[in-house]
């Protein structure tokens, strides 16, 4: 037995162990490996061993016990659980021998769930799932969860699609309450026939889009004048049936807009308002908001005015009839000759003018994918941007324009899209990236539109051996929407705003919303900045969740084509990363990542030449490589993860030698 003092030495062992201990709350990642960490409310991370990871989930409020590990070393053990992320979530159907599990696709989180018997629901292995939680782990490490629904089988035609939708709730149809109201809405109103709108039926508008297109949202007209043209752009008008003060409002606020993936697409609005009543249909009298604006032979926009009116379009032209008309290949559209070679004459000047004076985003070659009828992508052949394509772009960029300007002068409370240019984090890095590279920077004033603009211009017409227009991009920001006019650094315009796609997009639905307040001699003031905010982040999730089911078509495709030509394939450099870079391959445009943590070799990123080096191989933007598909990034759904080939990047020449301070 123990004697009195080794009683006493171990009751103050165990007092100092536990005084050495601190008991918190902290929010639980996950990583791709059975480890974890908890963050705690003070902004610590600290390490969750794996055992103790499989008493919750990634995302879950644990509260933790933390103590010193064998390197001093703070760990956290997981005693209970204050809240779980986890209620229904989306995964697919995996089985081990008789036990089925549900994979969740959940980040951060690498564990199977076991899936009772009379929680199957009739799943099958393969399976993509909803399911929600059962069973807990934090009792006994074993969780258990139950089918709700079976999305789809693995081969069902455009699974991809389908799958991500549900993943993210984006849902096709309007609830029955909502389509209610909306059809009682139409049935009691006929914009058309208001007397108090303009009537334009008698010009010769003409819409020109996609041969499939159905929710059409503009038509164009242009007439000669004797100092340049008129432009008309007539812009579907669903605000005569959703105005400011209709409930139906916060619908398509919370919508934001429609989401476009290959093969389908979630409407913003029902198509018995999109394509029934408000589509500028050929032959069909409908609602417009019109633009009318005096373009000059150089290009200038000049006086412009907006109309509440109405429009009946002559013809449904598709962008590539109306492209073989221009170029001299069809005469079919003979009969619609004056609008066309009137908008052509327009485009071309308004796309002079904005080259001359203004920015223009750079071309790339483009891609066409074709799908075949189980959704999935056939061929990927190149393309190139048809004429008919940049006539509308520059008749809707014109009507941008004054859409702001009109905003504007009116004091209207947005929405604007504002472009700051460079980030204000970045100043400093701005100024010495362009003392290293441009000789006359001090000339140059980049906080101001011209100095900006000219600045751009510079480092993309710059024959450089490095690609400076490509190096700036990291130090830019991203175009953001503002209850407060500004400049839109990133075109070079004063001003600017969305208002051509009412239908498919809310920021256009609330541009005439106030467009409209402003016309009518009402007060425009219906944007907060919260909600324009909120707006934006709703727009970058829609494109982050049609890019999720992009990057599964396409990592589809590339494991289709790596075992009948396995490679390596001809690609580029596209972006430069600290860790790696993606790249684009050279004959589909399709894009993936290389890991140089996992190249077998050193490498270092130097941020001023925009490089990775190693000893013996250097790579930046636009570096020819040969890669081979090896994989998908866990972490980023789906994407490709390419090998380089053994050679890529060792016939390199060195790039410039940067100055010793600015490489510290």
């Amino acid at each position: 037995m123990l004697d009195l003092d080794a009683l006493a030495q171990l009751r103050g062992l165990k007092t100092q162990i536990e005084s050495e201990k601190e008991r918190t709350e902290a929010v639980l990642r996950g990583t791709p490996a059975r480890y974890g960490f908890a963050r705690t409310d003070d902004g610590r991370e600290v390490f969750v061993p794996p055992d103790e990871m499989l008493k919750a989930f990634p995302g879950d409020r644990v509260r933790v016990c933390l103590r010193p590990g064998k390197d001093k070393r703070p760990i956290a053990e997981i005693e209970g659980l204050v809240e779980s992320s986890i209620a229904e979530f989306t995964g697919r159907c995996v089985s081990k021998g008789k036990a089925m599990f549900v994979e969740p696709d959940i980040p951060g989180m690498s564990r199977w769930l076991f899936l009772p018997t009379q929680a199957r629901n009739g799943a099958k292995s393969g399976d993509y799932l909803r399911c929600a939680l059962l069973r807990h782990p934090i009792r006994d490490g074993k969780p258990q969860a139950k089918v709700l629904a079976t999305i789809g089988a693995a081969d069902d035609p455009g699974i991809e699609n389908i799958y991500t939708m549900a993943k993210y709730g984006l849902e096709s149809e309007w609830s029955d309450t909502d389509k209610q109201q909306l059809k009682e809405v139409i049935a009691t109103l006929n914009p058309e026939n208001d007397p108090g709108r303009e009537d334009f039926s008698d010009l010769a508008f003409v819409t020109i889009d996609a041969a499939r297109t159905q929710d059409i949202d503009d038509a164009l007209y242009a007439e000669v004048t004797s100092d340049g043209w008129l432009l008309y752009v007539a812009i579907a008008d669903p605000t005569s049936y959703v105005g400011a003060d209709s409930p139906l409002r916060a619908t398509v606020a919370a919508r934001a807009s429609s989401a476009y993936f290959h093969g389908a697409v979630v409407p913003m609005l029902p198509e018995s308002i999109s394509q029934q009543r408000c589509a500028l249909t050929e032959n069909e009298l409908r609602p417009a908001l019109v633009c009318r604006v005096a373009i000059a032979e150089d290009g200038s926009v000049g006086e412009y005015k907006f109309f509440e009116a109405k429009i009946r379009s002559r013809a449904k032209l598709s962008y590539f009839a109306v492209d073989r008309y221009l170029s001299g290949h069809d005469e079919s559209l003979i009969c619609h000759a004056t609008p066309l070679e009137a908008l052509y004459q327009v485009s071309k000047a308004l796309r002079g003018k904005r080259e001359a004076n203004e920015l223009v985003m750079e071309d790339r070659q483009e891609f066409r994918w074709l799908l075949n009828d189980q959704g999935k992508i056939e061929n990927i052949e190149p393309c190139e941007k048809l004429s008919s394509q940049r006539l509308v772009e520059e008749c809707m960029v014109a009507t941008n324009r004054c859409a702001a300007a009109l905003l504007a002068e009116a004091g209207a409370s947005g929405p604007f899209v504002v472009h700051d240019g460079f980030r204000r984090d970045r100043l400093k890095d701005r100024q010495k990236f362009l003392e290293l590279y441009l000789s006359d920077a001090e000339t140059l004033d980049p906080d101001s539109l011209e100095g900006y603009r000219d600045l751009l211009r510079q480092l993309a017409a710059s024959d450089h051996e490095l690609p400076l227009r490509s190096m700036v991009n990291r130090l830019l920001t991203r175009a953001r929407l503002s209850k407060n006019p500004g400049a839109h650094m990133g075109m070079s315009l004063p001003l600017y705003t969305n208002c051509t796609s009412p239908l498919r997009k809310y920021l256009d639905f609330l541009v005439h919303l106030q467009i409209k307040a402003t016309l009518r001699g009402e007060t425009a003031a219906i944007c907060e900045q919260p909600e324009l905010d909120k707006l934006n982040q709703k727009l970058q999730k829609l494109r982050q969740i049609s890019n999720e089911a992009e990057r599964w078509l396409t990592l589809e495709y590339l494991q289709r084509k790596a075992k009948s030509a396995p490679g390596p394939w001809a690609a580029h450099v596209s972006h430069m990363g600290n860790h790696g870079f993606h790249v684009r391959l050279d004959d589909s445009g399709l894009e993936g990542y290389v890991d140089l943590r996992k190249a077998g070799e050193k490498f270092n990123f130097d941020k001023w030449t925009a490089t990775q080096k190693s000893k013996n191989r250097h790579f930046r933007v636009n570096t020819p490589v040969a890669v081979t598909l090896t994989g998908a990034d866990e972490e980023t759904a789906h994407l490709p993860l390419f090998k380089l080939d053994a050679n890529s990047g060792r016939k390199l020449e060195n790039p410039a030698p940067v100055s010793e301070t600015a490489t510290q």
